[in-house]
């Protein structure tokens, strides 16, 4: 029982690292599968099994190699140099990341709870603060928490869905993309967000004793994040190609069943902004505790303290130069692991 507790806990993480605010709002899905038709329930497969094979091999691997932080892995994958330099430019991408999602959080705050932008950052920051202090036992914790809450929802929008007259568009729905874009976009959404949780699966895999533990949660994991996949893009599908004009795509279609799942959709989006910034905040602390001789609080409050002041000034020029160079990389990354064989 305690086993099999732990296993759900590591999918329950995993599931929670790789289902952030980009996933909640939909906008993910509608550019990585739901604009692509009736291909894209092929391609959700194609990516539930990239996850399960590659999320669970990284945890695996970073067991066996009893990895610090996912740059021992990276330089696992691409020798002492050059992952190095990887897990740099990793770290900036990190800390760019979060600033965004940090900002995300003020807008939670401000939009949809009438409070301060500034209220919603500080209080991020000092409950990620907190938190930390309990290192990846409270990620855990809160993961096996919130999870549940998105996959309920998940099946509360496909059950409203099926009685929609549109509810099998999903498997009729044309495209003008060509065939290539069509099946390179699963395998850039998983490399890309296999390459971003590494900053919780490495230190998750590493400091798991049992290595069925690992592996059984890693598949869980990615079947979790298929079901999610799946179910959003048959919510979408529905909607199309009306839901195109929508921000928060999966905000409109939430705000149709009424106002309990409203108010229960956006309690999710800020507790998935804050589940992956606590998240990504522990794995890039553990990262520059391996080149700072600081104490992992004060490398936390430097590192949220840039988020912060980051989350003030705006940067997305920064990140538009900096995301296709990442995309190259989790390529290269994603195919240095596929043939990792030790």
């Amino acid at each position: 029982m305690k086993n099999f507790i732990r296993v759900l806990q590591i999918a329950f993480t995993y599931i929670g690292t790789v289902v952030g605010a980009g996933f909640a709002t939909g906008q993910e899905i509608l550019q990585f599968f739901t604009q692509y038709g009736k291909w894209a329930t092929l391609t959700i497969f194609l990516a539930t099994a990239m996850f399960i094979w590659l999320g669970t091999k990284m945890m695996m691997m970073s067991r066996r190699i009893s990895a610090r932080s996912y740059e021992d892995l990276n330089k696992h994958l691409f020798g002492p140099k050059a992952g190095g330099y990887i897990s740099i430019i990793m770290l900036f991408i990190l800390i760019g990341v979060n600033s965004i999602m940090l900002a995300g959080a003020g807008s939670v705050f401000m939009e949809h709870l009438n409070l301060h932008y500034q209220t919603g950052l500080i209080l991020t920051i000092i409950g990620t603060y907190f938190l930390l202090n309990r290192g990846m036992n409270a990620i855990m914790n809160m993961n096996s928490i919130v999870v549940p809450m998105m996959l309920t929802l998940s099946v509360l929008i496909v059950v409203s869905t099926v009685h929609l007259p549109n509810a099998n568009r999903f498997l009729t729905l044309t495209t003008d993309h060509h065939m290539f874009a069509v099946w390179l976009a699963p395998l850039l959404y998983t490399a890309f967000n296999l390459v971003m949780a590494q900053a919780v699966l490495v230190p998750l895999g590493s400091k798991t004793e049992s290595i069925q533990v690992v592996k059984w949660g890693g598949i869980l994991g990615g079947i979790g994040v298929g079901f999610m996949l799946l179910a959003a893009h048959i919510a979408l599908s529905a909607q199309m190609p009306g839901i195109l004009q929508f921000e928060i795509p999966m905000g409109s279609i939430a705000f149709q069943l009424g106002a309990i799942v409203q108010i229960i959709y956006i309690v999710l989006i800020f507790m998935e902004i804050f589940t992956t910034f606590v998240a990504d905040i522990y794995g890039v602390t553990l990262q520059l505790q391996q080149r700072l001789s600081l104490s992992p609080k004060l490398i936390s409050i430097i590192v949220m303290m840039i988020c912060y002041m980051l989350s003030q000034i705006g940067f997305s020029s920064l990140l538009s130069v900096l995301y296709p160079l990442f995309g190259c990389l989790s390529m290269l990354w994603a195919i240095k692991l596929i043939f990792k064989s030790k």
